[in-house]
């Protein structure tokens, strides 16, 4: 069993507060705040760190699957959007978007599609986020 782990700390109320977030890792370790989660604010957030986890996840997933497959993949990208929406008094994640791009030479579209949309379902980040709507936008980038 792997488990990875992080920390927050948090000082003072809501609105007027800050907070620390690290990576087990230490890979990364910053700020974040009431306006970097709920306005314009620098720092960082938690739904920006869920987005790119999932982005992450779906990528190394897409690319596990075509190559498992027996398909070469030259590039995976993706991007998660996670959307944070305030329903009556509080705030929900209410949707996900992903989009990615992949090169794999002499894969079709339909066959893309069908791999794009299996790890959409598949990965263990759109998992553990499947309370929560996800799309996906896939295209598949011509060989160079």
């Amino acid at each position: 069993m792997i488990v990875r782990n992080a920390a927050a700390q948090w000082h003072g109320n809501l609105k007027e507060g800050c907070g620390h977030l690290q990576l087990g890792s230490g890979a990364y370790k910053g700020d974040y705040s009431f306006n970097s989660r709920f306005a314009d604010g620098k720092e960082t957030n938690p739904e920006e760190l869920i987005a790119a986890a999932h982005a992450g996840c779906y990528s190394m997933a897409l690319s596990a699957g075509l190559s498992g497959a027996g398909h070469t993949v030259k590039q995976v990208n993706t991007t998660a959007k996670v959307r944070l929406e305030q329903t009556g008094a509080s705030f929900t994640i209410t949707l996900i978007e992903l989009e990615t791009e992949a090169e794999v030479p002499g894969l079709d579209d339909a066959a893309f599609q069908k791999f794009a949309e299996d790890t959409k379902q598949g990965c263990p980040i759109s998992k553990a986020l499947s309370a929560t709507p996800i799309t996906l936008k896939a295209t598949l980038l011509p060989s160079k």
